[in-house]
């Protein structure tokens, strides 16, 4: 079974800097979804666990950073110049696909999720 466990979330100041975690249980495509209060769970950045192709919304280009450490099978998303809409829960999610998806209805497990709270 796929356990996807996330951790790093936190409160930071707008400009800050947050990396979030997310260990895997194996190797496959990997997601970061987010989804504010009242909003939708939406597309931040993924990433192929074969080849390292990223993509990301571009609202976080430039900013955000989608990662992978092979040997420890850990997810990483390096948030930069954090801005007070960048605050929301962050989830890590897996798919059985060799390309990255921007729908969730695409990702089959989904980490618990961790809060990021970017105070102005």
């Amino acid at each position: 079974q796929v356990q996807l466990v996330e951790s790093g979330g936190g409160l930071v100041q707008a400009g800050g800097s947050l990396r979030l975690s997310c260990a895997a249980s194996g190797r496959y495509t990997m997601g970061w979804f987010r989804q504010a209060p009242g909003k939708e769970r939406i597309f931040v950045a993924g990433i192929t666990w074969i080849g390292g192709t990223t993509d990301y919304t571009d609202s976080v280009k430039g900013r955000f950073t989608v990662s992978k450490d092979n040997a420890t099978n850990t997810l990483y998303l390096q948030m930069n110049n954090l801005k007070p809409e960048d605050t929301a829960v962050y989830y890590c999610a897996l798919r059985f696909g060799h390309s990255v998806s921007s729908s969730p209805r695409d990702y089959t497990y989904w980490g618990q999720g961790t809060q990021v709270t970017v105070s102005s």
